[in-house]
């Protein structure tokens, strides 16, 4: 999904079909680290200090792992199944630290689909070198019915150095 669709479309459980697959792609920038910090309330130096994080085993400010992990959540929500899914299990294996201005690529693709609606996923996260960041897989449930509506619109956010 690139954020500059003004429309979002689900896809229906009856719709998908085991072997579907989906991408979402988003670059971390300064100011979303910073945001995430607020927002989470998880502002570990390693994240936000780059004095403290130059004597780490990165030798710089990571990416929060919840960050990606938060990727797959807008994959999900926008992409496949899309509007209207319910977000029931996740697991993750974070396997590389994400930097400012890393492109993650968030890769879903349908493993099972079972009673009820619900549809199991993997989630494979890459960074611009094709390097596995995250890997897990993610339980839904698919929407029902049919979607098509209006991106939203969000809030301009400044943020205060």
């Amino acid at each position: 999904m690139s954020d500059t669709l003004d429309t979002l479309e689900n896809i229906t459980y009856d719709e998908l079909q085991e072997g579907d697959s989906a991408t979402f792609v988003k670059t971390l920038t300064e100011d979303e680290l910073v945001l995430f910090a607020a927002v989470s309330g998880d502002v570990n130096p390693l994240h936000l200090d780059s004095e403290f994080a130059a004597d780490s085993a990165y030798h710089e400010r990571i990416a929060h792992g919840m960050w990606s992990g938060s990727l797959i959540s807008a994959a999900l929500a926008t992409v496949m199944p899309g509007p209207g899914t319910v977000y029931l299990e996740q697991s993750l294996t974070f396997r590389q630290a994400v930097k400012v201005d890393d492109t993650l690529t968030v890769n879903l693709k349908v493993l099972s689909k079972g009673r009820r609606n619900r549809v199991t996923l993997a989630c494979d996260v890459r960074n611009q070198n094709d390097e596995k960041v995250v890997t897990g897989e993610a339980k839904v449930i698919a929407p029902t019915q049919k979607v098509s509506l209006s991106k939203p619109r969000l809030p301009k956010i400044t943020i205060e150095r």
